[in-house]
């Protein structure tokens, strides 16, 4: 607890180094401890602290007991949850919660998060947004809007995924001299962003040729959905595909050719599919599919492959009508999509992505994407990460598809399906990262992705 506030007060002194006036907002609990160290090293320094404390009905937790008698013998004063604010406050320090909540905040938590989500000060959070739920970005309630939040000892999964956008802030992190003991710990999760990408994309052999890079069959494209196969096929060339045929429909190829001739494009037939699937080293389908017989033929021959495949949109649709199992395949379903999966609604997947994510992967089999904030990768073998990069860009038709053709095309670039769908995401988010730097989220299309996406899928070009 000592450790924990040391680095909070540090962390908040390099972020405001002017801030004179500190409010400090302590919980019934060891969160509300780290406050109480807080407060006590800000006003050993010089700085004016206020501080309110929660009072509950039974004893302090013995650590932020001892870190309140601590506040106290240093001449602290400590003001009721409901006491009036100062007229300036500079920086308000969130400990009232942290990671111990499950449910909605109950008087009078709630009543001050309201109150500091409503004020002009910044607010700093000691391991968790007051009202965020650690284990799965839930927010059931009122929840502190931060500007920062230091994560204590590990990172946890509602830092990253689920409402954790909304209410995290900018995410720092100090574990607190256990370092070494960490690393020698076994990870239930791992935490992916485009420094990690090198470990998957090594550099390419001088001698190499296009059939070393993967022979990748993208089907879909019923009548007027042109553009979502063109989309994935494009980004399986533009992650590093050697060869991508596109089998859709009539009207589409032509299109398609002029737009990207290095496609190979063709009419979906039922000879041309199975000549494509036989020629495949990886299968991708479901863009623009649709759910008429077309789409539904064309699925009950890809569906007896025995090859490394990826299904998304349609193809996601058409397999929550008839569920089966494979090991062979990633889905990359969004809450919508996951929700007819499972049979459920959309808001119960929303509320527990984790747990969707994990019954998903037990009921369909191989590698599941849950797309989203925080995108979840999961397989059924138990192996889970997260992708923390992307942005509120990406809420626009088409993104789903261009990340479709990128995980496809690590598929056939020799990557196991979790590693594909993993740095598949990473590259996907961080190219949507590298896009809204230049030009902001709103207005952002799938395919401006695809200007920065060499950069993330070369090593030698990433920092």
């Amino acid at each position: 607890m000592q450790r924990a506030g040391q680095a909070a007060y540090e962390k908040i002194r390099a972020l405001w180094p002017e801030a004179q006036q500190w409010l400090i907002l302590c919980g019934h609990g060891n969160n509300g401890g780290d406050g109480y160290v807080v407060a006590r090293l800000a006003q050993a320094a010089g700085f004016q602290v206020t501080l309110l404390a929660v009072e509950g009905s039974g004893d302090l937790p013995d650590e932020a007991e001892s870190a309140r008698n601590g506040w106290l013998e240093a001449g602290g004063e400590i003001h009721k949850a409901d006491a009036p604010w100062p007229e300036k406050v500079e920086v308000i320090v969130d400990a009232l919660l942290g990671t111990g909540v499950n449910r909605a905040p109950s008087a009078p938590y709630a009543a001050l998060i309201q109150k500091a989500n409503a004020h002009h000060a910044p607010v700093f959070a000691i391991d968790m947004p007051s009202g965020l739920v650690a284990a799965n970005g839930t927010a059931p309630g009122e929840v502190i809007e931060a500007a920062h939040t230091l994560s204590v000892i590990a990172l946890k999964p509602g830092q990253i995924t689920g409402k954790a956008r909304d209410y995290i802030g900018t995410l720092h992190y100090h574990a607190l001299g256990l370092e070494n003991w960490l690393a020698g710990q076994s990870a239930p999760m791992a935490r992916f962003d485009a420094t990690h990408l090198p470990r998957w994309l090594k550099p390419r052999k001088p001698t190499s040729h296009k059939g070393n890079h993967g022979r990748l069959l993208v089907v879909g494209g019923d009548e007027g959905t042109a553009g979502a196969i063109r989309m994935t096929s494009e980004a399986a060339l533009r992650t590093g595909s050697g060869l991508v045929r596109v089998l859709t429909h009539k009207d589409n190829i032509g299109p398609i050719l002029t737009a990207r001739p290095e496609l190979m494009a063709g009419e979906l037939t039922d000879e041309s599919l199975a000549d494509g699937l036989e020629w495949a080293d990886i299968i991708a389908i479901g863009p623009g599919l649709g759910q008429r017989d077309w789409g539904k033929k064309a699925l009950s021959a890809v569906e007896s492959s025995e090859k490394p495949m990826l299904w998304d949109a349609d193809a996601l649709n058409l397999l929550a009508i008839s569920a089966q199992k494979r090991q062979n395949r990633i889905i990359t379903p969004h809450p919508g999509e996951a929700a007819r999966l499972l049979g459920i609604k959309t808001s119960e997947v929303e509320s527990d992505r984790l747990h969707a994510a994990h019954a998903l992967a037990k009921r369909y089999g191989g590698v599941v994407v849950l797309k989203g904030a925080g995108t979840i990768i999961v397989s059924e073998a138990g192996e889970m990460a997260f992708a923390d990069v992307g942005n509120a860009g990406m809420a626009s038709g088409g993104m789903g598809d261009t990340l479709s053709g990128i995980i496809a095309s690590l598929m056939g670039q020799q990557l196991s399906l979790f590693d594909a769908a993993c740095a598949g995401c990473v590259a996907h988010g961080a190219a949507a990262d590298a896009v809204a730097l230049r030009r902001g989220t709103r207005g952002m299309l799938a395919t401006d992705l695809l200007e920065h996406l060499w950069q993330f899928v070369n090593p030698e070009m990433i920092q």
